[in-house]
């Protein structure tokens, strides 16, 4: 053989390998839940490249054995995502033997996860420590020390300004200001998770015979009550709004901790939070403590408050001007039929089924937006209330239809919140009915949070592969941007960014932002990047649910 045509040939023969391994150079990028998927759950991912993949097929390896589990199939591509020209989405809900998986499509692999029903439990645990860190006073903290030992300083807005004993609770955020809303909610999912389902969240991990979640509770409890300070009024926030002004510092060493402000404000929204949190409480406290002592105390305290509501603002005014409620009945109508399952009188319910009626459905979830708790509490009396959360779904799930990523609401601040909210009130209305009609939308949002995102990463820290490494916290700034089981506020759309001048310095996942969702990994970005208590809470009863006990 001539020796340069031999030559060729052999330079040539990679190009015709027989190998069946196909790798395209384009840089493939597989979104997916990083933490994995129950074992009869639906299992999808989405892939978005700048090129098209070369392969119409995928396949599922096991990541220990490196044997394939499953091969399916990949459709033509989806209408361009932004600069992302080539979209495909798949699935492999088939697959449901346990194990430890990748995906691998032209030769690229996802990140590992995990196909098994107590894959979440983790999640749910690391979600509950985090409360932990937003301890505030004597209350046994992690990460920092007992703090803010003289809330309140002073107090605004009432007769005299003496100071009152508002000590303990959680800080709300980022930052050290406490706020009655927020805490009100927080206080109640973390109830409403256990009386709904007290095995799954019955977990005791710190072996003291009390379940984490009530322990939990218990710390925003005595904070809402230390705030009930006169029969008729409460106190709605402490400290105000220098606290952003004044520096990273952890919170013993607060510079303003001998200036915090107590505000007094009421109005019909928190009359009903404060209601419904202390009606339930009351219940569990006499049924698994035999506490009947604690338990006649904040009944009393609910029943006292409640008829307030008749002379009460619709909404209160606090200081800051944010968590600022715009309506009222939903969470009017929750502590009137909280305050109806404590002590059946029918007066409580019969209000209850009006506030309810009034409020509606309000295709939305917030800190704020929360009708369907009320809805799915009086749908135990009357089915049709089940109609007000099925109409929020059916408008989430023909939202979700025309999008990649599924998401069943548009891009706010708290987006992770709104989307959990979604899952959660599916998982409501499925107890209700037995349908799973929204069983896909249910899981769509959930995995969402997990990486089945534009940008590929889980927003809960410390969950996942890849995490959020910067969070937007007082306490995070001195443990190297981290904090343990921090739902991060996640994507806003940019005319929200807009209206905020925020001067970042990290853009690790500009690549993946577009017109229309915007994500940073920024400690200064308290828009995308800052955890609160509110979307903890909703996480923690989402996340809970999927557990296995």
């Amino acid at each position: 053989m001539n020796f340069l045509k031999y030559v060729l040939i052999v330079a040539l023969f990679p190009l015709f390998s027989c190998s069946s391994e196909v790798v395209n150079p384009v840089n493939l990028n597989i979104r997916l839940s990083q933490v994995g998927y129950l074992q009869n759950d639906i299992k999808t991912f989405v892939i978005i490249s700048k090129g098209p993949i070369l392969s119409k097929s995928f396949k599922v390896v096991d990541a220990v054995t490196k044997e394939t589990a499953f091969k399916g199939n990949i459709n033509e591509s989806l209408p361009a995502f932004d600069k992302f020209k080539y979209c495909y989405k798949a699935g492999f809900t088939e697959l449901n033997k346990e194990g430890n998986y990748y995906i691998e499509v032209d030769g690229q692999r996802s990140y590992a996860f995990s196909i098994g029903n107590k894959v979440f439990n983790q999640v749910t645990d690391l979600l509950m420590r985090f409360f932990l860190v937003q301890r505030c006073g004597p209350t046994n903290p992690l990460m920092h020390g007992p703090c803010h030992l003289s809330d309140a300083t002073s107090l605004s807005g009432w007769k005299t300004s003496k100071p009152v004993d508002v000590t303990g609770g959680w800080h709300d955020a980022g930052d050290y200001i406490k706020f009655f809303s927020t805490t009100a909610y927080a206080s109640y999912m973390l109830l409403f998770a256990y009386e709904y389902d007290p095995i799954k969240f019955g977990f005791d991990n710190n072996h003291n015979n009390v379940p984490d979640i009530l322990e939990e509770a218990r710390v925003g409890i005595d904070w809402l009550l230390r705030c009930y300070f006169t029969k008729d009024n409460i106190i709605n926030q402490v400290q105000d709004t220098r606290d952003h002004s004044v520096g990273w510092r952890l919170p013993e060493n607060d510079s303003l901790q001998f200036s915090r402000p107590a505000f007094v404000g009421l109005g019909k929204n928190q009359i009903g939070m404060f209601a419904a949190v202390m009606s339930l409480a009351s219940r569990i406290w006499a049924e698994k403590f035999y506490d009947y002592e604690f338990s006649k105390k904040m009944l009393t305290a609910a029943e006292t408050l409640y008829p307030i509501y008749k002379t009460a603002p619709n909404v209160d005014k606090n200081v800051s001007g944010v968590y600022q409620d715009v309506v009222f009945w939903g969470k009017l109508a929750l502590g009137a039929v909280e305050l109806y399952n404590s002590t059946k009188n029918e007066s409580y319910l019969k209000d209850a089924k009006v506030f309810a009626d009034s409020a509606g459905s309000d295709y939305w979830w917030s800190w704020g937006n929360i009708n369907s708790l009320a809805h799915y509490k009086l749908a135990q009396y009357e089915l049709r209330y089940k109609d007000y959360i099925y109409n929020n779904l059916a408008s989430f799930n023909t939202y979700k239809n025309n999008l990649l990523f599924s998401e069943g609401m548009p891009y706010t601040w708290g987006t992770t919140n709104s989307l959990l909210g979604v899952t959660l009130q599916a998982i409501l209305y499925k107890k209700l009915t037995g349908s799973t009609e929204f069983d896909s939308l249910a899981v769509l949002q959930r995995d969402y949070i997990l990486g089945r995102n534009q940008w590929g990463i889980s927003f809960i820290t410390g969950v996942g592969k890849k995490y959020p490494a910067n969070i937007h916290s007082q306490i995070a700034y001195f443990n190297n941007g981290k904090l343990p089981g921090a739902l991060t506020a996640g994507p806003c759309s940019p005319d929200l960014l807009k209206k905020y001048a925020i001067k970042r310095t990290n853009f690790t996942y500009d690549n993946y932002n577009t017109e229309n969702a915007r994500y940073y990994d920024d400690k200064n970005d308290y828009l995308t990047n800052e955890p609160t208590i509110v979307g903890n809470a909703t996480a923690v009863f989402v996340f809970g649910n999927y557990s296995s006990r």
